[in-house]
């Protein structure tokens, strides 16, 4: 199975017509009644002025990218000349919408960008750090846990199980394959990995008896919490320390033809992250009003995992570390069996402006 994800049957698997016109229709339903394409000049509401339309994808709905969410609903695009609109492109497709133009970035890990770049003639990099944490967290059916964080003891707890473990060749599943294999075990015979496209299962899943573990993140987590389906995570990815986990990224040809909406797209990440970081008040509120079905306690839970966990990066910056720790995921599980380069992958130029600029 770990081999079929190989480039370039992997990304064929995401290119299929169905999931491609589905995106299509996403992408121009979220673009009604501007009359006009992604990353194309629009007028503002009253406003006034011009501001350049782009679409960034994302493959699913997580408290994990508040700094960008703060980045539309407190003005910063806007105050940059841009409007951004995130669509939600599960099974991959927040990728394969970049590299069909339906998008004009994507919000995600590098190292599915180093599978789509394989024999690419205009690859996808990234430009801005926003989760510099492995956002994914093991929880088990309420009332089990490993008897410690022990290798032996994860292995025992770990081995028959159904672990719902995400999307194949996505992130989270990887991050479990790892594991799996650092504790010494055959993911493929040890346990029955359940791997559904649809990452929101993950409640559902385990609260019929279909999976005995699930990773996800919040505002899974909480949610499942408080419905009594699990307890805390008994493993945190996050401890893995720096990890190029969720960054922002576009196709090469768009750094050298437009250069000026990346850097101004950056300077407002970078400011929405230092906000996050700084206003606590603020990132509550946003976060509010990015989920609104979340009660009080999921609110304060999200956020006391993310600050806890020290979920976002602080100025941008993708580290070489970073990524060294996300790519070793790919290359220990077998899905990423080529080369890579940092420079190949990462370009830092718009960050280190941005920052340079601020320390004037």
């Amino acid at each position: 199975m770990t081999e079929n994800l190989h480039k370039p049957d992997y990304f064929r698997r995401f290119r299929k017509a169905p999931l491609v016109l589905s995106l299509s229709l996403l992408v121009a339903a979220a673009l009604a009644g501007c009359g006009e394409k992604a990353a194309t000049p629009v007028a503002e509401a009253g406003a006034g002025k011009s501001l350049k339309k782009i679409v960034i994808a994302e493959p699913l709905h997580l408290t994990g990218y508040l700094p960008m969410y703060v980045a539309q609903r407190e003005g910063y695009f806007a105050e940059e000349g841009l409007e951004v609109q995130v669509i939600q492109a599960a099974g991959g497709a927040h990728v394969t919408a970049v590299v069909s133009g339906d998008a004009w970035g994507v919000i995600g890990g590098p190292e599915s960008n180093a599978l789509a770049n394989v024999n690419s003639s205009d690859p996808i990099v990234s430009v801005v750090n926003v989760v510099n944490r492995a956002n994914v967290y093991l929880m088990a059916k309420s009332g089990t846990s490993p008897k410690s964080g022990s290798k032996e003891d994860l292995k025992e707890f770990l081995k028959g199980k159904k672990i719902n473990a995400n999307r194949h060749g996505g992130t989270p599943n990887l991050l479990t394959r790892y594991l799996l294999l650092d504790v010494g075990l055959d993911p493929e015979k040890d346990v029955q990995l359940l791997e559904p496209a649809d990452g929101s299962t993950v409640v559902t899943m385990v609260k019929q008896g279909a999976a005995d573990i699930a990773n996800g993140a919040e505002p899974q987590i909480v949610d499942g919490i408080n419905q009594k389906v699990w307890d805390e995570p008994f493993y945190k990815f996050p401890s893995l320390g720096d990890f190029a986990y969720s960054v922002v990224s576009v196709k090469k040809s768009t750094i050298a033809k437009d250069p000026d909406t990346v850097q101004k797209f950056t300077n407002a990440m970078i400011k929405a992250l230092k906000k996050v970081q700084a206003d606590k008040e603020l990132a509550k509120a946003n976060l509010k009003a990015e989920f609104p079905t979340l009660s009080e306690e999921a609110v304060k839970a999200s956020l006391d995992r993310a600050y806890e966990d020290s979920l976002w990066s602080p100025d941008g910056m993708i580290s070489e570390k970073a990524l060294e720790n996300d790519m070793n995921v790919m290359i220990k599980t077998g899905i990423f069996k080529g080369t890579y380069t940092y420079d190949g992958l990462v370009d830092m130029q718009f960050v280190k402006k941005t920052n340079e600029a601020a320390a004037k």
